[in-house]
């Protein structure tokens, strides 16, 4: 099986006033020739290290069981930076998601061969990362239509998001949650229920009549979980 590179890179996001270390994995099989789908990845670095993302990504580009695809990882600095970026309160939030649909994507359009429409874009994180993922796409749907969420943090901003957006049939969702996760033990030590506001925003994509795909699995709020379920979410995606 040929492996993909990652291409490391500095980039300077004017919406954040920042320089960012960006990865990018590029396929075996890339050829400006054919046209290729764009994952984005909150928490990159964790999606890199910990999920094993890029040598799940070639076993199934090499088998034909997901199109063509190139992943960008946009990692955090800090347990703040990620606050700051990922939290729909944050006071970098906005800046994240313009950095995101304004600046990294038609970076992406312009340095590769992609299919450049929102079905052909997803955003991808776990807890605050998946927060993240889903804002973007219901503020910037019409260039990110895929969201993967893997046990996101979900607050009433969150909730608030998604029961003001006016047009559900734009984005399709794929969204896991642990049935250990109602106590969660966040970054900051304090304990959190993260299952039951989950609970209540899958009804809520249901009743808005968003395409969601949705399951609990035994677990809790871990890589140990996480790790696994990105096959079925990568194939889910992009089959």
């Amino acid at each position: 099986m040929d492996k993909g590179t990652v291409e490391d890179l500095k980039f300077y996001s004017e919406a954040l006033q920042e320089e960012l270390q960006l990865y990018i994995y590029v396929p075996a099989n890339y050829s400006p020739l054919y046209k290729y789908n764009i994952l984005i990845a909150s928490d990159g670095k964790d999606y890199f290290q910990l999920g094993g993302i890029t040598k799940l990504a070639d076993e199934l580009i090499d088998d034909y069981e997901i199109e063509n695809l190139i992943i960008a990882f946009v990692p955090y600095k800090d347990i703040k930076d990620r606050r700051h970026k990922y939290i729909p309160s944050g006071e970098q939030h906005e800046a994240y998601l313009r950095f995101l649909a304004h600046e990294l994507v038609p970076y992406l359009d312009a340095e590769y061969a992609t299919y450049q429409m929102g079905m052909s874009r997803a955003v991808i994180g776990d807890s605050l990362a998946a927060t993240a993922s889903l804002m973007a796409a219901l503020k910037y749907p019409s260039i990110f239509g895929k969201v993967i969420m893997q046990s996101p943090y979900v607050d009433e901003d969150v909730l608030k998001a998604v029961e003001n957006f006016k047009d559900p049939g734009a984005i399709s969702i794929y969204h896991i949650i642990g049935k250990g996760e109602d106590k969660v033990v966040t970054m900051d030590k304090t304990i959190k229920d993260f299952l039951t506001p989950n609970r209540q925003l899958h009804n809520l994509l249901l009743s808005k009549g968003f395409s969601t795909f949705y399951d609990e699995f035994e677990g809790n709020h871990t890589w140990k979980y996480w790790k696994p379920d990105l096959r079925r979410a990568l194939i889910e995606n992009f089959n």
